[in-house]
């Protein structure tokens, strides 16, 4: 049960990614925290526009942090394909909690799981989309007893949950990336996915992906590794420093990251980031998109993050409620990540770009 529910919801999908959900109802379009507006006309599974041929499709990434749901309608008429938002919603069910300390998801942690995705179901059927596909990453990679999150999905959304790889992590990453910030011919891009458990480095070209590491470091895992003072020491900060350090070295043995031309960082850390360093109003997709930064900028705004106590954090207008006690972690490994490979670009590099697109885009571009 969750919150009074049952688990399994009537019109299960079938145990496959690419099932249909039951008949759909009106729609209603996400604003840019998810927060769903105006009605409009009900979709279709598929439709045509003129010459387009146009499918709906319901992406949800589960990290260690966040459960995120995307709903789309993918165009692939002119050779490629084109996402347009129908619903994009995210929730902070900390699925991590612990999981460094234990190896195990914690009880909590998968009941607030499943009520998220227990509404995600609600929205996909009302929605109408033909194909979904559900992404599970670090920590139930982690997790000894994954085996009782897997059932638990299956149970609630009807389609078997991937537990994917950290390669598999960084190429979906990539192709979400790169869907939307055009690659040039001799661009070598790195796009970096700051998680809560770990983070992905993905070298590639326009042809695609070239080399790719996943390793252990994350805001939450950092979090609850080190940094357990309000602000963190001195000394929790070395030791936090040292594993990411250490952790960017291991990615730089199967990714030449003194090859990159440019920098893309993904995921809610990196936006976070970008926000503070713009010093926004509130939170802002558009004004974060594709915002070109000063390295110098970033780290400044990073470290300022690191510094301030919770309260601080929380008191900003673009801090998710849920990103504010791992934050600090959040900066420390973005900015980490960012003086390397200035260093090691011989100064070639001394920007970085935001994107809002990421993993859950390029989870939502691989279903047909």
């Amino acid at each position: 049960m969750v919150d009074g529910r049952p688990l399994l919801l009537r019109g299960r999908l079938g145990h496959c990614r690419g099932s249909t959900l039951p008949g759909p109802e009106p729609a209603r379009t996400a604003g840019p925290a998810g927060h769903r507006g105006p009605s409009r006309p009900g979709p279709q599974n598929r439709r045509r526009a003129g010459s387009r041929f146009v499918t709906r499709v319901a992406a949800i990434d589960c990290g260690t942090n966040s459960i995120r749901l995307l709903i789309a309608d993918v165009d692939r008429s002119n050779g490629t394909a084109k996402l347009t938002d129908v619903v994009r919603e995210m929730r902070v069910v900390r699925l991590g909690q612990g999981v460094d300390a234990t190896g195990e998801l914690a009880p909590e942690a998968l009941e607030r799981t499943f009520a998220a995705t227990a509404d995600y179901a609600a929205l996909i059927r009302e929605h109408g989309a033909e194909s979904v596909r559900f992404v599970a990453t670090s920590a139930s990679r982690d997790a000894r007893n994954r085996h009782v999150f897997v059932d638990g999905i299956r149970d609630l959304l009807g389609v078997e949950p991937e537990v994917i790889s950290g390669d598999e992590e960084a190429a979906l990453s990539f192709a979400g990336a790169s869907s939307v910030l055009p690659i040039h011919d001799g661009d070598q891009v790195l796009v970096v996915d700051l998680g809560g458990g770990s983070t992905e480095f993905v070298l590639g070209t326009p042809n695609g992906v070239t080399a790719a590491k996943s390793v252990d470091i994350g805001c939450v895992r950092l979090t609850e590794r080190h940094l357990h003072s309000d602000p963190p020491t001195a000394e929790q900060i070395a030791a936090a420093e040292a594993d990411v350090d250490a952790a960017i070295t291991r990615a730089g043995v199967d990714v030449p990251l003194e090859r990159a031309t440019a920098v893309v960082g993904v995921a809610g850390s990196i936006t976070t980031i970008t926000a503070h360093a713009l010093r926004l109003p509130e939170y802002s997709p558009a004004a974060i998109h594709g915002a070109e930064l000063p390295i110098a900028t970033i780290t400044a705004a990073a470290a300022d993050l690191l510094a301030m106590t919770r309260a601080e954090r929380a008191g900003l207008p673009y801090m998710h409620p849920g990103r504010v006690d791992v934050m600090g972690a959040g900066g420390l490994v973005w900015g980490r990540i960012l003086e390397r490979l200035q260093s090691l670009s011989a100064g070639r590099i001394v920007t970085a770009t935001a994107s809002e697109h990421d993993i859950l885009d390029g989870i939502a571009l691989s279903l047909n």
